[in-house]
């Protein structure tokens, strides 16, 4: 899963960020709130994990300026502020489940899993299609022209954030972000490498290119033009 995670101390950040890598998610960290909300909107995240006191913003004006905008993304507090009162304000504000700090990781990851089974709402796009290629996302499946595609994990995802956002031009900069949670330059051909095999596994088995390379740009999937 791609998780955002709006924390703004950095220990507690960076223990649940390396957790939820380990555990096999993509994990965005943010320390300001108001850098979290324009995230939440903008982007396509499966979880939002976010602290209840934050600068710029706080928890409870993010969560609901996030459902007043329609993003029905589950979403769970993380916070120190324990009452009951709290946490019932919390949850109608929005929140789909609230955990008390301290916490045990163990505890959290089993959260956000629960939050991961539920049923989509009908504003989630599980099903992606550019020209004749299709996603399911649910069921990690991928056809072209009825022919069934398999990726490796990170090619899936690769291929869906190129999908969300077909016809735009991703940078290599965003695709490391996004794909890899690199918030750096690694140096390596890694973007390069992988959109080579996602190339050769969705267009050369057929006539016609979806996934093109914007020379000195980034990367781009979409039909024909």
């Amino acid at each position: 899963m791609r998780i955002l995670l709006i924390e703004d101390d950095i220990k507690i950040g960076e223990f649940v960020s390396r957790g939820l890598r380990e555990a096999g998610h993509v994990c965005d960290m943010l320390s300001d709130g108001q850098d979290g909300l324009f995230h939440a909107i903008r982007e396509t995240y499966d979880i939002f994990i976010i602290d209840r006191m934050l600068p710029g913003l706080d928890g409870l004006s993010i969560m609901r300026s996030m459902r007043a905008a329609g993003v029905k993304t589950p979403a769970l507090f993380l916070t120190a502020i324990a009452g009951i009162d709290d946490r019932v304000e919390g949850l109608e504000a929005g929140a789909d489940d609230y955990l008390v700090k301290p916490f045990a990781f163990s505890e959290l990851l089993a959260r956000v899993n629960a939050l991961a089974r539920r049923p989509p709402t009908v504003s989630e796009k599980t099903m992606l299609q550019v020209a004749d290629l299709t996603m399911d996302v649910m069921k990690r499946r991928v056809t072209r022209a009825g022919v069934e595609i398999e990726l490796q994990p990170r090619e899936f995802t690769l291929l869906e954030v190129l999908a969300r956002n077909e016809g735009r031009v991703l940078t290599r900069t965003m695709l490391l972000e996004r794909v890899w949670d690199f918030h750096f330059d690694p140096k390596t051909s890694v973007v390069e490498t992988h959109i080579s095999r996602l190339r050769g596994k969705i267009d050369k088995p057929f006539d016609v290119p979806l996934l093109h390379t914007i020379r000195n740009t980034g990367y781009s999937l979409h039909a024909p033009r």
